[in-house]
């Protein structure tokens, strides 16, 4: 009989508390390390504070004080003085596309900045004649365009490049490609071209493709582009593992896999290099017909041929987890968000704006109701987590839908679903999020004014939706269990900016005075609360939270030591954290020496 992965974790968990408990009984045990000296922020049930902590065997043995802790010391044991650092439980980032994002760092990036359309062209003309020997035929790719920072763009912007390649730029959203007209035609896109399910097909006013290009309408290039080598996959893994480390992430959940990202880390993880738990949420495609039970049977194949088993010290591989998109984006250009009231459409001038509600609401759902609703029992069926991307609200109010189903039919099912992003909810809405025992995933860092926020969106959502926008703060008083994903590499990966976002509701201040200011209405979340989201919550969300998520005697010593108290400076501080320490199963896998002094 196969026992469920989160019996095995917590009967692991309770079997491992239970022989600690016996050590002392016998004896007292001696500590692996000791940490000493500090402030130890544990995220337990109580939120509380302690001094020290002792590791035995990559658990926690010890949680108290320094009186207390003495007595774990032995002749070996290794004593580290934190000298009033804080402590606490490692980073769980519960939605991001590390190996994606890896893989980024090879290539050619407009790393996430504002851009003019000359100073667009101008950076990715430096790139192909960087590479002038792969002329006139291989692809090029560009990544991290934060197109929301500059005047809408279209294939003619990139066809006056200095090239006979064919180019696709992704937008850091990961909802939008821009394409030359060498590309389009490669993939036989036309004027009579149609769109496919789950994606759009910008034209231009005389109906030719403008070149951009939302989800689904861009998977054309897939079949074109150079794919990694399995050792350039490898690497990529290894390099976002090294990126999380240093970001103090020691749990984190690929909200979009691949037989390709299972394949790398898994590799990684053969060789011992595995420094994070991971977790993986293999897509299910809005153009698969199948039914539902043969859909689902997928992804439980993945499931049988990736997944390590019960969660132990050693990092390892969890799927039990199947990513959803409902929609798309909210934000302009793209438009793509499943939205229950229409966008706004400016009827005046530039000069003189007069916003009158448009026809648009954004697509429909890339699953209809009846599917959606199949596809949850299916995946509850066999015990897998659904993990649904919602930007718009009616893309959330619909995904809710579908897990109030499946809640009046397995309503003692271990089920934990997660909606990420959540940008616009329905205030109607709030509370269902506890009602049914779902996890708000958001990316706290678009918490803020800035250029999609405020020039791309206000004005279309209109004052009352503009108010509501990004609502991590309401769904918290309506008693949502609000957890994190930093959605990288949408994003640069800056786990404390975006913390400190999720706090204050303020951009950086190097973002210019146009953005100043806390966006919305929304009284945005406590330090403890960020805090409790990027920790437990996460945790709970992945089904580890018997054994990480908090600092508590018998869990896994995953654990960060920081160079400034986040409950004690500033809220704009936050940002300003920097990592000296993170510790996965009780081994270091990064340590910033400098930091110590």
């Amino acid at each position: 009989m196969r026992i469920p992965l989160t019996q095995l974790t917590t009967l692991t968990a309770t079997l491992s508390l239970q022989l600690l408990t016996l050590t002392c009984q016998a004896g007292t045990p001696t500590a692996d390390v000791i940490y000493q000296h500090g402030k130890i922020y544990t995220a337990d049930a109580h939120d509380s504070l302690q001094q020290a902590l002792a590791i035995k065997d990559g658990r926690l043995l010890y949680v108290g004080s320094d009186a207390g802790v003495v007595r774990l010391a032995g002749e070996h044991t290794k004593i580290i003085d934190l000298n009033g650092r804080l402590a606490m439980p490692g980073l769980v980032d519960g939605h991001m596309h590390p190996l994606e994002a890896g893989s980024k760092l090879l290539k050619c990036t407009l790393n996430y900045e504002p851009l003019s359309t000359s100073e667009f062209q101008a950076r990715i003309q430096a790139c192909l004649d960087a590479s002038q020997a792969k002329e006139p035929a291989a692809w090029l790719e560009v990544v991290a365009w934060f197109q929301q920072s500059m005047p809408k763009a279209s294939r003619s912007v990139l066809d006056a490049l200095k090239t006979q390649r064919p180019i696709v730029v992704r937008d850091s959203f990961g909802h939008t490609v821009l394409a030359n007209s060498k590309a389009l035609a490669l993939v036989h896109i036309t004027r009579d071209t149609k769109d496919p399910v789950g994606g759009i097909i910008e034209h231009d006013s005389q109906g030719e493709p403008s070149g951009l290009l939302q989800d689904a309408a861009y998977d054309g290039f897939d079949a074109l582009l150079p794919t990694m080598t399995p050792q350039q996959a490898k690497q990529a893994a290894r390099v976002a593992l090294d990126a999380m480390a240093q970001q103090g992430v020691t749990s984190f959940l690929d909200a979009m896999s691949t037989e390709e990202a299972l394949t790398a880390f898994t590799a990684v993880s053969r060789d011992h290099e595995l420094t994070a738990r991971a977790h993986f949420a293999p897509v299910i495609d809005p153009a698969d017909t199948a039914a539902a039970p043969a859909v689902v049977a997928k992804v439980v194949a993945l499931q049988k041929r990736f997944d390590q088993g019960a969660l132990t010290a050693k990092p390892s591989i969890t799927l039990r987890n199947a990513k959803i998109f409902i929609d798309g984006v909210i934000a302009g250009p793209a438009f793509t968000g499943a939205m229950l009231e229409p966008y706004l459409t400016n009827v005046g001038s530039e000069q003189a704006p007069h916003w009158q509600p448009s026809t648009l609401r954004g697509p429909e759902p890339y699953f209809p109701a009846p599917r959606l609703k199949a596809i949850v029992l299916a995946l509850a069926k066999a015990g897998i987590d659904p993990h649904m991307h919602v930007d718009g609200d009616r893309a959330v109010q619909e995904a809710l839908n579908s897990i109030e189903s499946m809640r009046q039919v397995y309503p003692n099912a271990d089920i934990r679903p997660a909606l990420a992003h959540c940008e616009i909810v329905d205030p109607a809405d709030y509370t269902r999020f506890k009602t049914l025992g779902v996890y708000p995933v958001l990316s706290m860092q678009w918490q803020k004014r800035a250029p999609d926020t405020v020039d791309q969106l206000s004005d279309y959502l209109g004052p009352t939706r503009a108010a509501l926008l990004e609502p991590a703060g309401l769904l918290a008083e309506a008693g949502a269990p609000i957890a994190f994903g930093s959605d990288w590499p949408v994003d640069a990966l800056d786990e404390w900016f975006a913390f400190k976002v999720g706090v204050t509701r303020e951009n950086s201040s190097a973002a210019g005075p146009h953005y100043a200011g806390r966006l919305g209405a929304d009284p945005g979340l406590t330090v403890r609360q960020v805090l409790r989201a990027a920790t437990i919550e996460a945790a709970r969300e992945l089904h580890e939270d018997e054994v990480t998520g908090s600092l508590e005697v018998g869990k896994f010593a995953d654990l960060i030591v920081l160079d400034r108290n986040p409950l004690e400076i500033q809220p704009a501080d936050i940002a300003n954290v920097r990592v000296v320490q993170t510790l996965v199963g009780g081994l270091a896998v990064y340590e910033n020496t400098s930091l110590w002094h």
